[in-house]
């Protein structure tokens, strides 16, 4: 590959002086004229029906312009794909913090006053909170119409709160047991946790007359948000107008409906647009956080360590609904049995419904939890059968042209290769003190597929505009759609700029997430400025009297490749009558058989007389494709790997008795920058990969195996295994009491 000008290179963000100058506009900067503030009373208990509602009191305070109850939005359900969540609870709370009725009115204040006058009466039942006994045949059924919920994957053939079933395998699982000399069987939980974005979900709603409406969400999905609230509330889509804004953070967490459908009712009641912005205590009891799970593990092997039958049961505690999920289960776990050859594998996973905060997707969504379960069994089956850990794992990988532990055929992975350079960076083989320990764990991810559009215009002052309906949620998607208009149009990106469309003049597309971005608009912006570059190549043709296949961009500028005059592309916009429009669309969503391979190890100190746990040093080795942007590729390495810290050491959504009691950063804790470890990071970069110039997606993949590393390298410290997301002092010193 010819040595690229832009791409490859460290180039800041194209929006950044947006952002840090205040001009970004994001959902709540947005004021509309005579624009009212709403808030919702949400339920105190778990799980109840509603006997009363009285709005009076709220609806005669001064200021407020329209209370809404269940009444208003009966029978009315919404959803990403499974539609069983209710826009107000309809007679049935099911969780503390649910919907029970909202509040439109001058102020802010107002709004919030009139929302504490609303009185409710109800008939509390005893909540389902264990998903395991919610799973049992004498279980309250939480939702006794789940059989005729819209979306649902799956008929079911009676109600159940174990609402969705699915199961990937590979050979014959039981089979593969009966040939094992040994079985080891292990079960690991995982609990709740928050994004912590800093923004919280906010929208504004301004309806019409006849039904239509505009709608700015910090969402990054608007055609889905389209979509969702119009089936919702039985609308035609195109009646909806979703507009772009900035995202103050996503991580997986801002591509729901939330209040959107709410407050468009909230808007048509009052006659005019609304603005509801939840607070962060809202964003902890009622936002849509990773699911807790509880993961058993299965496997056997021979006695020279080779895995002849592996088996993973998922179940994941969905909270009170489906609705935040896109496929209602989460794909994590299909993968989550590892970059491992392994001829017999059955892994099933169940959702399940309980009476608490309804979880969505999060960073990688499943996998976090299905690979601290299996990285961890594998150093537990290794210990089981006395062999080191590493020569245990050289003995299982995969390697180029195998088949995954799911069946598919993986044709490029280079397993050895990236463990290697991790343990080399690491110093894994060095001597180290006393209650120091080190642990590896490995993540192979594949790309995703989708649909997307760019638009790219030249305009008569040289002017390269790039226009998208793609909302970034803030890994630099437009920054990396400038670097390859600049590559091929062979210009400086202060010449270029960026046009986001709202959802009537772009065009429906699958949104941004899991790690798709770059594939799926990367190549649509690549194709697109491959078109303009001919184009251009064209008009220059035409008026310098050669072939277009004679003619060289370079420097904003077309020429003949023998000499002679150059031709700016103002010039030669002028020259077409006007502004050089073209677009592309890429719609592909194969599965790509190219796996980004990352394999981590963690240093930590473990203080045997408090349990206290400190992680000295992380190492984090990728084999991936074409980097595009270093600087962009490197802060996602270190973002997501600092979520993997948070989720292994620290971070959890406590929930007693129904009710979320972290619910203010004070008490949710995540890394700061004193958390921070030394931290190593190698890269193997090749050209290799379904993205533009032959990348590779980077944004999920070393946030999945932090928390098994951690735990791998807690029990070589001290000799303890925790098998528990957070591993906390208090469990560390638990286990080492012998508890």
């Amino acid at each position: 590959m010819a040595r690229k000008k832009v791409v490859g290179n460290p180039t800041p963000r194209v929006e950044g002086e947006y952002k840090v100058s205040g001009k970004a506009m994001y959902a709540v900067d947005v004021v509309l004229p005579g624009m009212l503030w709403g808030k919702i009373l949400r339920s105190p208990v778990p799980y109840a029906r509603i006997k009363r509602i009285d709005t009076s009191r709220a609806q005669n305070l001064p200021g407020v312009r329209a209370v809404v109850t269940g009444e208003d939005t009966t029978g009315l359900r919404i959803g990403r794909r499974l539609y069983d969540m209710p826009i107000l609870a309809d007679g049935v709370v099911r969780f503390i913090g649910e919907k029970v009725a909202a509040v439109a009115a001058d102020t802010e204040d107002i709004a919030e006053e009139a929302a504490g006058l609303i009185d409710v009466e109800y008939e509390e039942m005893d909540p389902v909170l264990d998903p395991l006994k919610a799973m049992e045949p004498s279980a309250p059924i939480l939702h006794p119409d789940v059989q005729g919920y819209k979306g649902l994957p799956k008929k079911l053939d009676a109600p159940s709160n174990d609402f969705i079933y699915v199961t990937w395998k590979k050979g014959e699982v039981e089979d593969g047991f009966r040939q094992a000399d040994i079985v080891v069987e292990n079960t690991f939980y995982t609990n709740q946790v928050h994004h912590a974005y800093i923004e919280p979900h906010s929208c504004v709603v301004s309806t019409a007359a006849d039904g239509s409406a505009e709608i700015w969400a910090c969402s990054k999905v608007p055609y889905a948000i389209r979509e969702q609230v119009a089936n919702a509330l039985k609308l035609s889509p195109e009646k909806l107008v979703v507009h772009p804004c900035y995202i103050g953070g996503d991580f997986g967490g801002k591509g729901d409906f939330m209040d959107v459908a709410l407050v468009y009712v909230m808007s048509k009641k009052a006659g005019r647009p609304v603005k509801l912005v939840m607070d962060y205590d809202e964003e902890f009891v009622a936002g849509n956080p990773r699911h807790a799970s509880v993961v058993r593990v299965k496997t056997g092997v021979k006695k020279d360590g080779k895995i002849v039958a592996h088996h993973m049961d998922f179940v994941f505690d969905s909270g009170a609904y489906g609705a935040f999920k896109p496929n209602a289960y989460l794909n994590g776990p299909h993968a989550s049995a590892g970059p491992y050859n392994i001829p017999n594998v059955f892994i099933e996973e169940h959702m399940v419904y309980t009476n608490k905060i309804p979880c969505g997707h999060m960073r990688a969504p499943g996998d976090p939890q299905g690979f601290f379960a299996n990285e961890s069994q594998m150093d537990l089956v290794a210990k089981k059968l006395g062999m080191d850990r590493i020569a245990f794992r050289r003995k299982n990988l995969m390697h180029d042209g195998d088949t995954d532990p799911t069946g598919e055929k993986i044709s490029y992975i280079k397993t050895d290769e990236t463990l290697d350079l991790a343990l080399k960076e690491a110093g894994y083989n060095k001597a180290k003190a006393k209650n120091v320990g080190r642990g590896v764990a490995l993540v192979q991810w594949t790309p995703n597929g989708g649909s997307g559009t760019v638009g790219i215009k030249i305009d008569q002052d040289g002017v390269v505009t790039i226009s998208s309906a793609m909302l970034d949620q803030g890994a630099g998607t437009y920054t990396l759609l400038c670097e390859i208009v600049g590559e091929e149009l062979q210009i400086p990106l202060s010449q270029i700029k960026t046009d986001t469309l709202d959802t009537k003049t772009g065009k429906p597309d699958t949104g941004v997430g899991a790690s798709r971005a770059t594939r799926v608009y990367g190549n649509a912006g690549y194709q697109a400025v491959m078109k303009a570059a001919d184009a251009l190549k064209q008009a220059a043709a035409s008026r310098l009297g050669v072939g277009a296949d004679e003619i060289i961009l370079a420097d904003g500028a077309a020429q003949a490749k023998r000499g002679g005059k150059r031709v700016s592309y103002a010039e030669l916009a002028k020259t077409n009558g006007g502004a050089i429009a073209v677009e592309a669309t890429y719609s592909d969503t194969s599965k790509i058989h190219e796996a980004s391979m990352c394999a981590q190890v963690a240093e930590v100190e473990v203080d045997p007389e408090t349990g206290q746990v400190k992680l000295r040093k992380f190492t984090t080795a990728h084999n991936t494709g074409t980097v595009i942007n270093p600087l962009m590729h490197q802060g996602q390495i270190e973002g997501a790997a600092m979520m993997g810290i948070g989720y292994g050491l620290m971070e959890h959504l406590m929930i007693s008795d129904g009710k979320v009691t972290t619910a203010h950063f004070g008490d949710y804790k995540i890394p700061t920058v004193k958390d921070v470890p030394e931290f190593k990071t190698a890269i193997v970069e090749k050209p290799k990969g379904a993205g533009p110039y032959n990348s590779m997606p980077i944004g999920e993949t070393s946030n999945i195996p932090v928390a098994a590393a951690i735990a791998n390298a807690v029990e070589d410290a001290i000799g303890v295994r925790i098998n528990s997301l957070p591993i906390t002092a208090e469990k560390i010193l638990t286990a080492l009491r012998g508890a």
